[in-house]
């Protein structure tokens, strides 16, 4: 069982948990992840690291609830508990001095992007970094991003706060104005991340992705999360999360990532129907439900 230490609400349906796992605060390097298991017949979720603190032990994910798993975690609170954190799993950044390094955070990406931020900060590179979401509302991390970064630019899609347009819009504007830029870094939703892709090809400047696909094991054996690179397969639970942005064929992962789709609504569905379900209890067989005479011994 791992603690919760800590918990905040960042923005709607978007939370913060600081988590008592020592050995993979001690651990954990920037890029890498976790896979956290509510429950012993719970979906197992990829999170990636945001932050970590050896001194107390703790390491932080933020969470935005869209499923049915990720909605029962942000349920829990400080003093509750959380069956399985696996981790650190993944490669980590690459980490070095570059020069001027961008930093791009769609949405709940901003804190998936922010130790990486932080890295390459503390690794004496110039860091440029841009956050976007729909709304000033969904704006996450924004003291700490700026706190790490030699300037910030902060866009909103409607122009409730900082600046009206997409991160793109912005990134294409520092590249018009001779920005040099020597690395780039964007994480947050497949589009976002594709279109990053597209801004910087015509000028090939080195583009870094992190994917979250389809994860089960996240080792490696279950190849869930296969994703197509340079036209070859390579699984982003060992292999990446992080991948060169020009090689990824994004068309392939947007479907992949849809596959059970049917699935998720179903159980989503389910969860919001019953709104006391415990995030902690293992939830009923629905085999076993329908035939009593499969034991638990037999139960998937």
């Amino acid at each position: 069982m791992f603690a919760i230490k800590e918990t905040r609400q960042l923005a709607p349906n978007i939370k913060l948990f600081r988590i008592d796992a020592p050995r993979i605060a001690r651990k954990r390097q920037a890029g890498q992840f976790v896979i956290v298991r509510l429950h012993d017949r719970g979906e197992r979720i990829p999170l990636t690291i945001a932050d970590s603190d050896v001194a107390s032990g703790t390491i932080t994910i933020v969470v935005q609830g869209v499923g049915k798993t990720t909605k029962l975690l942000n349920r829990l609170t400080a003093g509750d508990t959380i069956l399985d954190v696996v981790g650190p799993l993944g490669m980590p950044s690459e980490i070095k001095l570059f020069g001027t390094v961008v930093v791009i955070g769609g949405g709940v990406g901003t804190a998936i992007a922010y130790p990486t931020a932080v890295a390459m900060h503390q690794a004496g590179n110039r860091v440029v970094s841009i956050i976007g979401a729909k709304t000033k509302e969904l704006v996450i991390l924004e003291d700490e991003v700026r706190a790490t970064s030699d300037e910030l630019f902060v866009m909103t899609d409607d122009g409730g706060y900082g600046e009206h347009g997409f991160v793109t819009q912005k990134l294409q504007s520092l590249i018009d104005a001779g920005t040099s830029i020597d690395q780039l870094l964007a994480i947050g939703p497949i589009p976002m991340m594709k279109a990053v892709a597209e801004v910087t090809r015509p000028k090939q400047i080195p583009t870094i992705v992190s994917l979250n696909p389809i994860m089960v094991d996240g080792t490696g054996m279950c190849g869930g999360c296969r994703v197509l690179v340079g036209g070859k397969t390579r699984f982003a639970c060992v292999d990446g999360p992080e991948f060169d942005a020009h090689e990824v064929d994004f068309e392939t992962l947007v479907q992949r990532n849809k596959l059970y789709r049917p699935q998720e609504a179903a159980a989503l569905a389910r969860l919001e129907a019953d709104s006391e379900i415990d995030a902690n209890a293992a939830q009923p067989c629905r085999l076993q439900q329908k035939h009593s005479e499969v034991g638990p011994q037999h139960a998937p």
